[in-house]
């Protein structure tokens, strides 16, 4: 647990916000304490299980479409194989009633009474937890406010998913000619491409993050704190002081598990590039826009393209 460090969300102390710093520096994650949302936790657990023990056909009328692509999916891929696990995802709940185009772009379950609005509560309450997260981080790498303001994320551009982690295919085996094998992994080592993420992990265990060293680490489940892992983001404007956080799930071998992440993105016109301020030696990246890297970072969620996602990598400078 010494190399997760917990920190209190209202009252850090220097020995905690020291830790943040090696951890972000190293892999990338620490735990939230003293967010006091214990009582909405319990309430989207709660509305999280009904959804997924729900009959299959509420879920089948909500599935995810290149063309809609929030809702209920259980086939994505992660680097061109198949993840053990079915998710729902949507976006603010508030952005979704500007309408852009003719019709909503969230995708709600029919009769789960109470279902939207655990979620919408859910939504309200993590994006200002998500916020509070991210001035924190700023506030230990000793942003001003102006740049600490240019870097900070977006509610109308973040997303929430539940996840639904199977022992075994959640693809029933009727279903399954044709498809992408599935992962020798849970959920595949990748990154999350934005700012940061907060996460709620139920007791089954199974995260995992890389440190620098090339070792995996257990991201052990801690009742009453939420995960916060670093995006690409991060990475490229701390010049890779800090560390997005390069992470996985493990196989479920006896019971099933279950996750809830809010991924906090820049604004959607975002310009990401190293920032200035901080002493890092010469850029390691060139600009790019969140636009075109989250654009890219989705391509292969419904089907293999033949190549993997866009990953930081490719705006590094030689």
């Amino acid at each position: 647990m010494d190399r997760v460090p917990v920190v209190d969300v209202g009252s850090p102390n220097d020995t905690s916000l020291v830790a943040l710093d090696a951890a972000c520096a190293d892999h990338g994650f620490f735990l939230l304490a003293g967010h006091g949302l214990e009582d909405l936790v319990d309430r989207t657990w709660a509305a999280t299980w009904r959804f997924f023990g729900a009959d299959p056909q509420v879920k089948e009328s909500i599935r995810r479409t290149e063309d809609r692509a929030l809702g209920w999916f259980d086939r994505e891929l992660t680097k061109r194989t198949r993840d053990h696990k079915e998710v729902f995802d949507f976006i603010d709940p508030d952005f979704d009633l500007e309408r852009l185009s003719d019709r909503p772009m969230n995708q709600w379950p029919a009769g789960l009474d109470g279902f939207e609005q655990a979620m919408r509560a859910f939504f309200d309450a993590f994006a200002d937890l998500a916020a509070r997260t991210t001035r924190l981080v700023h506030d230990t790498l000793g942003l001003e406010a102006t740049t600490a303001d240019h870097c900070a994320g977006a509610r109308s551009s973040s997303t929430v998913r539940l996840n639904h982690y199977t022992v075994g295919d959640p693809v029933p085996e009727a279903e399954q000619a044709g498809l992408n094998a599935l992962g020798p992994t849970a959920l595949g080592a990748h990154t999350d491409p934005g700012v940061l993420t907060l996460l709620l992990q139920d007791g089954t265990g199974g995260l995992q993050t890389l440190d620098r060293s090339g070792e995996w680490i257990d991201v052990p489940p801690r009742p009453g704190t939420v995960v916060v892992n670093l995006g690409d983001t991060t990475q490229v404007r701390t010049n890779d002081r800090y560390r997005a956080a390069v992470h996985r799930v493990v196989p479920m071998t006896t019971t099933d598990r279950y996750s809830i992440p809010l991924f906090f993105n820049p604004h959607r016109d975002a310009v990401i590039e190293p920032l200035a301020v901080l002493d890092g030696g010469a850029p390691a990246y060139r600009s790019f826009t969140w636009r075109e890297f989250i654009n890219g970072r989705m391509q292969d969620n419904y089907a293999d393209v033949g190549e993997d996602d866009i990953q930081i990598g490719r705006y590094r400078v030689a």
